[in-house]
């Protein structure tokens, strides 16, 4: 008899505010989830709809993404599914694949093919692909979580007689040192973002109409560790520079208020004294921070944004948006030693992803306890 668990279901993620860029996203990830649906077995929905009160949109996108690399290897590599159309893969047949048929996915992600966009192309032409994907140990660590968690549900609903995915050895992850930016790089990035130096003539050009929108953007997370994806959701209408504070939606969609240094203040004000004059593309009116066509910026641009001006500001780091988060963060704690003030900014669930995180800066701060007390005068 399979013991009964005693935890307590999560609560179901929140909906994200009408009218918010948030919205904007999760009605895109819904239409992408609805999409893959069709390509995949009727138990994969199944699955997806039983964990929707306890898991965000955005998990249950990543979910099909990997059941779909998953159906689509073996239609392609596993002799009783070969040429057999996904969608019309019974939960029954699951059972065949053997434990040896598991661990070789699990190497087959290493590296694997990407399909065509053209659905049309002849199986196993060059135009039938579109290119490699390559994934670390992490990524095959995600994809192969997912299907445990899929194959999981079918063996718990009975669909299948037993879970052979529990059986395979999951990839090892290496702990990988936090990167950051000590205080006279950070201060060279604001620098360099401000004054342009060291960027092309062709760059210098964007700079001279930009400037003060990147200022704003770098001060803004270097000052206040939000996401990348926080960043460019903030509307006009969410800062308020009586209190030095701003309202941001996080990952899980909960809002939350933030709080802001003078330094930052000045930053965005610059900026938005010339945000106000810009007449903006129907639909991103409410937009913070814009791109140069006017529109709502894209993570993208900012990932590409910081790393032009970290190239010189740090060229022997690979400096992105969430190792800006990573240097608040890691600042924040040296200066306060309070890893819950630091999780509750960072807007960590739970303080044990905090405390994971920067374990090497409480070694570091037990390493320099043992030289504070003595016992014996010299």
């Amino acid at each position: 008899m399979q013991k009964q668990s005693t935890r307590q279901p999560k609560p179901k993620p929140p909906e994200p505010p009408r009218g918010s860029h948030a919205e904007a996203i999760a009605n895109k990830n819904a239409a992408q989830l609805e999409q893959l649906l069709t390509e995949l077995p009727g138990c994969c929905s199944d699955f997806l709809n039983s964990i929707a009160d306890t898991v965000t949109l955005r998990t249950r996108l990543a979910y099909a993404y990997d059941l779909r690399v998953f159906f689509r290897y073996l239609s392609e590599n596993i002799y009783e599914f070969q040429d057999q159309d996904v969608r019309s893969i019974m939960s029954e047949q699951l059972d065949k694949i053997s434990t040896r048929d598991f661990e070789r996915y699990q190497q087959y992600l290493t590296r694997y093919k990407t399909p065509a966009a053209d659905p049309t192309a002849e199986p196993g032409s060059l135009t039938a692909y579109r290119s490699y994907r390559d994934n670390a140990a992490p990524g095959k660590m995600r994809k192969m979580s997912s299907l445990r968690s899929f194959f999981q549900y079918l063996f718990t609903h009975e669909y299948i007689s037993s879970n052979r995915t529990s059986l395979i050895q999951l990839p090892k992850l290496r702990e990988k040192p936090i990167v950051h930016l000590e205080p006279d790089e950070a201060a060279r990035l604001l620098d360099l973002t401000e004054t342009g130096e060291a960027l092309t003539t062709h760059q210098q050009a964007y700079h001279s109409a930009l400037g003060k929108r990147d200022v704003a953007m770098m001060t803004l997370m270097l000052g206040t560790g939000i996401r990348v994806s926080e960043c460019v959701g903030i509307n006009m209408g969410d800062v308020n520079f009586e209190e030095n504070a701003f309202r941001v939606t996080r990952k899980g969609g909960d809002q939350a208020i933030l709080y802001f240094s003078d330094e930052v203040a000045d930053a965005l004000k610059a900026y938005m004294m010339e945000r106000e004059q810009v007449a903006t593309l129907p639909g991103h009116e409410d937009a913070l921070f814009l791109s140069l066509q006017r529109r709502r910026i894209t993570a993208r641009a900012v990932e590409n944004l910081v790393s032009k001006y970290a190239k010189t500001a740090a060229p022997l780091k690979r400096i992105t948006p969430h190792k800006l988060r990573s240097t608040y963060g890691t600042t924040l704690y040296k200066e306060s030693g309070d890893i819950y003030l630091v999780a509750d900014v960072l807007g960590h669930a739970d303080v044990n992803t905090t405390r994971k995180h920067y374990a090497a800066m409480n070694n570091e701060r037990r390493r320099k306890a043992s030289t504070l007390v003595k016992l014996r005068e010299d």
